[in-house]
């Protein structure tokens, strides 16, 4: 089966090529995407597949193969991000300020092509397999969120949910993966520091809201230090600073603050907030001005089950060979994935796209983001590999 799935993973490769070229010259943005989902449904017309679509706010799809149980699922995100892309490529984003800068060009297409492969070998599948073609990733509430509300992983019933996402820092012919907490929550905070402003040379007589929000930056860094256990990975940082008014010789009436918080632990994420919300609030009232603080929050922190990662992880070794499957640190960035993760037990790996020369490098969310176009044979590969083995070890 591993060496079927290998060529034919080299027989659809340059389609699958070319249908990534066509959704990186046509992005579209978080909830926006009907061009991708009508692009992607014209495909699994011609394929013969069958398909439900309109989910998720109108652009999601769940396409469906095999027959009887074992049920699971494999996801790909299709939104794109608003950043102008700065390429030559003759594939380069046709679309002003639209970029597929996050790599969800090269998940969908490679969800496509490992549809291809598994429709080949249809008759063969002990169980069926639903392909989860999901907007908005990139935007709260999260597209998962809202393909979980519409049934996604529901009737028939997903046992567990594999995806992947590009890494542009491994080389090509590598994955990634991390069983266990793998990515952090993500909640977006805003504070507004209503004071009394005036003249910045008679202090006396107003209620600097620039100093208190100063005091409030330096307070809530120790939220974490000094209140959440050591071996609980957080973040909370400060990223943007505004004041309505204010100038060298004035002091404003109003300072604005957004930041972001992030963490691994549910438990201490909520006491996190409480944290936030009081200490900002009481350094405000200390100095006699009005504190309003706002968190809203984002994505759960994503959590790779051990027994079906560590399953994987051996069926990766499998197809991929034992060198060319990194175990990966976690990180602090977040995925809506993790919503997956917290209803059935998810694998998320990640998929090397820089050449061997060293070049497609750069980071996702840049303006110069692209892969290496042999990452498209992997991708493929492994994730028909990893559903056929992974419907074995449950049957």
């Amino acid at each position: 089966m591993k060496e079927r799935i290998k060529e034919l993973a080299r027989e659809v490769h340059h389609r699958v090529l070319d249908i990534r070229r066509h959704l990186h010259m046509h992005p579209e943005l978080s909830f926006e995407e009907y061009e991708t989902s009508r692009y992607i449904q014209s495909i699994l017309d011609e394929w013969g597949v069958s398909y439900e679509s309109g989910l998720a706010g109108g652009t999601g799809i769940i396409a469906m193969l095999g027959s009887g149980d074992p049920v699971i699922a494999l996801r790909a995100d299709i939104d794109a991000l608003p950043i102008q892309e700065a390429s030559e490529a003759p594939y380069r984003s046709k679309h002003e300020g639209k970029m597929h800068a996050c790599g969800h060009d090269v998940h969908s297409s490679s969800l496509l092509g490992t549809l291809w492969i598994l429709k080949q070998l249809e008759n063969e599948l002990p169980g069926r397999i639903k392909f989860l073609f999901q907007p908005g990733e990139e935007r709260l509430p999260g597209g998962a969120s809202m393909m979980i509300a519409d049934g996604a992983l529901e009737g028939p019933d997903v046992e567990h949910i594999f995806g992947q996402h590009v890494h542009p820092s491994m080389k090509v012919g590598k994955v990634g993966v991390r069983p266990e907490s793998f990515m952090a929550s993500c909640d977006e905070i805003f504070i507004d520091v209503i004071g009394q402003g005036g003249h910045g040379a008679m202090p006396q007589d107003v209620i600097d809201p620039v100093y208190i929000s100063a005091e409030i930056i330096t307070a809530l860094q120790t939220v974490i230090s000094r209140n959440c256990h050591p071996g609980i990975a957080s973040v909370l940082s400060i990223g943007k600073i505004n004041s309505d008014g204010g100038a060298t010789n004035v002091i404003p009436d109003k300072v604005m603050m957004e930041g972001t918080f992030r963490t691994f632990d549910e438990g201490w994420r909520a006491k996190a907030h409480q944290l936030i919300i009081d200490r900002a609030t009481a350094i405000g009232q200390a100095h006699g001005a009005t504190v309003d603080v706002r968190i809203d929050k984002g994505y759960p922190a994503l959590y790779n089950n051990p027994k079906l990662t560590n399953l994987a992880m051996s069926d990766m070794q499998d197809y991929m060979g034992a060198d060319n499957v990194i175990l990966l640190p976690a990180r602090m960035t977040a995925e809506d994935f993790s919503y997956y993760s917290q209803q059935v037990p998810a694998c998320f790996y990640r998929l090397g796209t820089q050449s061997m020369d060293g070049s497609n490098a750069s980071p996702v969310h840049t303006n110069t983001f692209d892969i290496d176009p042999e990452a498209l044979l992997h991708s493929t590969g492994l994730m028909a590999y990893l559903a056929v083995t992974s419907l074995r070890h449950i049957s």
